[in-house]
């Protein structure tokens, strides 16, 4: 029984101190954004959601910075979902 408890006990820590899950900014290195109009794409879909602050393009270094409101979350698999959709691949994301 203390076993189980423990491992649940460990599980929780990890869950709840995942960087994955309560990072409040998001890097995301993008190929092939090129334009204005990219920028403006990906801006426009991020600030859909209630959790994003504010949305940060720079085509210079083909990065997407979305800072997210206080005690907010935003999965890599929703961040991949937008991107792709919009029709850029993701070299890598990043959280801090």
């Amino acid at each position: 029984m203390m076993k189980q408890l423990t491992k649940i006990m460990v599980l929780l820590v990890i869950i709840f101190t995942s960087t994955t899950v309560m990072a409040a900014e998001i890097n995301v290195r993008v190929k092939g954004m090129v334009c204005s109009l990219c920028a403006q794409g990906i801006e426009k879909n991020f600030s859909k959601f209630e959790a994003v602050k504010k949305v940060e393009v720079s085509l210079k270094e083909k990065n997407v910075k979305i800072l997210l409101q206080d005690d907010q979350q935003l999965q890599d698999d929703l961040v991949k979902k937008v991107i792709t959709e919009a029709g850029y691949n993701i070299a890598n994301i990043e959280r801090s």
